[in-house]
């Protein structure tokens, strides 16, 4: 069953065809990668994909619905991280997730929320404000925020951006644990290629805002003659 469907997407800014008829779709229980260098698209497609902004062609389906018809069913059941949005900066770290568990109507909110700062390992975070983290700190709140509601598909631009080499491998664990134990699928952009590698059963790789190659990691590494997806990334990158 299909999870997430993109289906000819098309979105013009101005004169710049930002995303040009683009396919695929995420299957329930699937990691799928989404690569490409800055400009390629991938932020413009997620953005599509969210309900944040809407396609001048084509049509997003989730759990089988339109998203352009079902927006509150549908993303009632969806979450999304990226370290590059910030949350509230005078709250406390248990005041930003108690307002989002509140917000996505998570029962019993406030065990949930001690149920994720203790898989997160923010215990120490707790009361501290989130102008005064760290951005790696901060990037763990934005990763128990998108928990919150357990949501069946996860979206997430850089999970592990700004994180030190072991937390970084602990939420890799622990994300693809929860994806393939807890079900639902996940859709991730990542520039860290073993990141990649490692969580993803398949790929697409975006250019000109279209997929330009599609695969998992061993079958692309094969199909371009490379030792890892790093050198495939920079083979499709130049073309």
């Amino acid at each position: 069953m299909a999870i997430l469907e993109a289906i000819e997407l098309v979105k013009r800014f101005g004169p710049v065809l930002a995303v040009d008829g683009l396919s695929f779709e995420v299957g329930d229980g699937e990691v799928v990668g989404l690569l490409g260098l800055n400009g390629a698209g991938k932020s413009t497609t997620l953005h599509m994909l969210l309900g944040l902004i809407t396609p001048d062609a084509g049509q997003v389906r989730v759990f089988g619905l339109d998203l352009a018809r079902h927006r509150t069913e549908v993303l009632s059941q969806v979450n999304f991280a990226a370290s590059y949005v910030d949350l509230p900066g005078p709250l406390l770290v248990h005041e930003v997730l108690d307002a989002f568990a509140r917000l996505y109507a998570v029962r019993r909110p406030r065990a949930r929320v001690a149920e994720m700062i203790e898989l997160l390992e923010l215990g120490p975070l707790r009361d501290r404000r989130m102008m005064d983290l760290s951005s790696g700190q901060r990037t763990r709140v934005q990763l128990a925020k998108a928990l919150l509601n357990a949501p069946r598909l996860l979206v997430l631009d850089e999970p592990t951006a700004n994180l030190d080499p072991d937390a970084g491998d602990r939420i890799r664990a622990l994300l693809s644990r929860g994806s393939r134990e807890g079900g639902g699928a996940m859709l991730i952009t990542s520039h860290n290629m073993r990141e990649v590698e490692r969580m993803c059963d398949r790929i697409h790789f975006m250019a000109a805002g279209r997929i330009v190659a599609t695969g998992t990691p061993a079958e692309l590494a094969g199909h371009y003659g490379a030792e890892d997806l790093e050198e495939v990334f920079l083979k499709v990158a130049r073309g």
